[in-house]
């Protein structure tokens, strides 16, 4: 059983390099790693946690990581945010980039790769016969590399397929036996996988149009939460569009987004 020494080390390791607030989440701690560390020969907490320290290799420090990241996640999850993707913000985005016919779309919480894939489904549903004239490709980055390796693969049982409408299934996804599916390669085509920390400096040379960062901000505190919103404030195009988990709030008084509506904002037309 972890001590409170050894689980106050964890949290702060975690909030320090990843500002993920686990400190209210000792069960959650002890309940994802205790038998990890058992199977893999340490006698403690305290002694993992030494070894992730001197692993100048880093790998160590990838399963705690990827023993402590949530991913729950599901095809038309949120589907609302999609619809408005779709008739609102493609739209104004298609206009906004007509004459460099580059779409520069972000899902920063990719996960499994449900999400990636929804958001590049809808744009090809979106641009149809046009869509060999843009570049939109979608960057899709997750701190795990675990489930970015899922995502790459792309491959998903029936079950989970099941409240895609049946154009996108028969379109997107074909059947390699046992009740499972595979992304297309067409469809793979079109995501960028890249493993990354939302807390580092944002790499990106070129302005976003749109944002996706869903259900990941709930592990943030209000202070992490504020600068990471800045963040992405920053890397948007003027007008461009920002989408949150609808569990999810912003701090209305400490961000020049504009609401939309409660888990979608918008960058203000004139702020470069």
């Amino acid at each position: 059983m972890i001590t409170d020494e050894e689980f106050l080390r964890i949290a702060t390791y975690m909030k320090q390099r990843y500002g993920i607030d686990l400190h209210q989440k000792k069960v959650i701690i002890n309940g994802r790693l205790e038998n990890r560390i058992r199977k893999d020969g340490f006698p403690t907490f305290t002694a993992f946690m030494d070894a992730v320290e001197r692993d100048k290799s880093g790998r160590l420090e990838k399963t705690l990581v990827n023993l402590l990241t949530t991913n729950h996640t599901y095809f038309m999850r949120e589907f609302e945010h999609f619809e408005y993707f779709k008739s609102v913000v493609l739209p104004w985005a298609k206009t906004k980039a007509a004459a460099q016919k580059d779409l520069r779309v972000w899902c920063g919480a990719a996960s499994s790769g449900e999400e990636p894939y929804m958001i590049a489904m809808v744009m090809a549903d979106f641009f149809g016969l046009e869509k060999n004239q843009w570049d939109k490709k979608l960057l899709a980055t997750d701190l795990s590399t675990k489930v970015l390796q899922e995502a790459l693969a792309g491959v998903y049982e029936e079950e989970q397929l099941k409240n895609l409408p049946d154009t996108w299934k028969r379109h997107f996804f074909k059947s390699v036996g046992g009740g499972r599916y595979r992304v297309t390669e067409e469809l793979k085509r079109e995501v960028i996988f890249r493993q990354f920390n939302l807390m580092d400096p944002f790499p990106f040379k070129k302005k976003m149009h749109t944002v996706f960062l869903r259900n990941v901000m709930i592990y943030f505190d209000e202070k992490t939460k504020r600068e990471l919103v800045q963040k992405v404030y920053d890397i948007l195009e003027p007008g461009g569009y920002f989408f949150i988990g609808t569990t999810e709030t912003l701090d209305r008084s400490s961000t020049a987004f504009q609401i939309i509506q409660p888990s979608i904002f918008r960058k203000r037309e004139g702020n470069g």
